[in-house]
């Protein structure tokens, strides 16, 4: 299983294909955010309508940035026509149009709807720029996931916040220091790649594939992450799978976030765009 609904079609050939296609998807989700915006208010939930219109603010901005991009490199503004497929579901639209009708909507819910929005793009580009034939659409593509990717924290942090805010509660539970953190994930990892190996046997084919795959990768993860740790000792709380891999996301981009020290960041990166994408398989999973 995927966070795409279904992969792209076919390679992209150009840059001026894949800036085309960034532009849509841009302009779809903050099309899309400012609709539901206008549901919310219509409805009478004007605060839920406040925050669907700043995250079609954010996309705007980004789509700029694309457009901005593309003049940059090709000097040219980005052409639709230049799109030979129909585009993967990278929006949850029904979940949206739930959220924003809904009185019982919260920050924390639309936010981690948004979340997961900016993790399917993520995962879009990631697989473009793994199926690329150039490596200037290669490159071009890891940039666009990695901008992802800082979509992503940023809304995580945000979510954060607003659990926080909702539930006024705020856990002591989290590790405060840098080796203690990467202690807790290997520790972590360790104990998903057990989770996957024991799903093993409940999963189709294909999935039974993808989850030994993802416990030998969790078990290498986890050797890293303690070299990393420099020895610390951390202890941590039962979660289950589907915990386990978001918790993993949400510390390996806190300590990107975090860090002052270039390599351990870029290393925490790389760790979290694993991570990320290894819980963007396993979470239609736990759901079903």
């Amino acid at each position: 299983m995927s966070l795409l609904k279904t992969i792209p079609a076919a390679a992209v050939r150009s840059l001026d294909e894949m800036f085309a296609i960034a532009h849509a998807m841009e302009h779809e989700a903050a099309t899309r955010y400012a609709a539901f915006a206008q549901q919310a208010r219509r409805e009478g939930v004007p605060e839920m309508g406040d925050l669907f219109e700043r995250l079609a603010e954010e996309e705007r901005a980004h789509e700029t940035s694309v457009a901005q991009w593309s003049q940059q490199r090709s000097g040219k503004a980005p052409d639709p026509a230049n799109i030979r497929w129909e585009l993967p579901e990278t929006f949850d639209s029904e979940a949206a149009g739930l959220l924003a009708g809904s009185r019982l909507a919260s920050v924390y819910r639309i936010l981690s709807m948004a979340v997961r929005n900016e993790e399917r793009a993520f995962a879009f580009w990631s697989y473009v720029a793994a199926e690329a034939e150039t490596a200037e659409i290669r490159v071009a593509a890891e940039r666009m996931a990695h901008e992802e990717l800082g979509h992503v924290a940023l809304l995580r942090r945000a979510r954060r916040k607003a659990y926080h805010t909702e539930r006024k509660d705020h856990p002591q539970d989290r590790p405060q220091s840098q080796t203690e953190r990467l202690a807790v994930a290997a520790i972590l990892e360790r104990r998903l790649a057990d989770q996957l190996e024991s799903m093993i046997g409940g999963l189709s084919d294909e999935d039974r594939m993808h989850a030994r795959d993802w416990a030998l990768q969790s078990k290498a993860m986890a050797g890293e992450v303690a070299r990393m740790s420099q020895g610390e000792v951390a202890t941590v709380g039962d979660l289950d799978a589907a915990a386990t891999a978001e918790r993993l996301v949400d510390d390996y981009l806190d300590l990107a976030d975090l860090s002052r020290d270039e390599d351990l960041t870029a290393q925490a990166q790389s760790l979290a765009k694993r991570a990320i994408t290894r819980l963007a398989w396993l979470r239609p999973l736990t759901a079903a």
